[in-house]
């Protein structure tokens, strides 16, 4: 993990009371799909960022999380980079850089296939910041 990279347990918290606050089905799916980000990266940096948004980081940033009343958003910054073979990006791909996987409540994601789409975010991130 990168010096500016530490993690702040204040960021760990607030996501906590964030998903706790979300007493739908929303909370349930930011936590399992925060589950996973961790599974996938254990030295992810949990952040929160404009108003409260979560945000995983590994040498950049790898996706946030968003909720909305009938979405759980989860938005990689560099989507338009990555590989999708699941087919998991459901949203934002008209841009050039971001994708997202909108979570409708009752839908379940490929577990493997998202963890594998974190693990490509990060390598992407820190193979741009080794050539540097």
């Amino acid at each position: 993990m990168a010096k500016d990279e530490a993690q702040d347990p204040a960021a760990s918290r607030l996501i906590d009371e964030k998903i706790a606050s979300l007493v739908d089905w929303r909370g349930a799916t930011l936590g399992r799909m925060r589950a996973l980000i961790r599974e996938a990266d254990p030295d992810v940096v949990e952040e929160v960022k404009w108003r409260g948004v979560p945000v995983w980081s590994h040498g950049g940033i790898i996706c946030t999380g968003e909720t909305y009343k009938s979405v759980v958003k989860l938005t990689f910054l560099k989507g338009a980079s990555l590989a999708d073979p699941a087919g998991l990006f459901n949203s934002s791909l008209e841009g050039n850089a971001r994708r997202a996987i909108d979570i409708r409540e009752g839908e379940a994601i490929d577990a493997d296939a998202f963890k594998a789409l974190i693990r490509d975010a990060v390598a992407l991130n820190t193979a741009r910041s080794k050539r540097r």
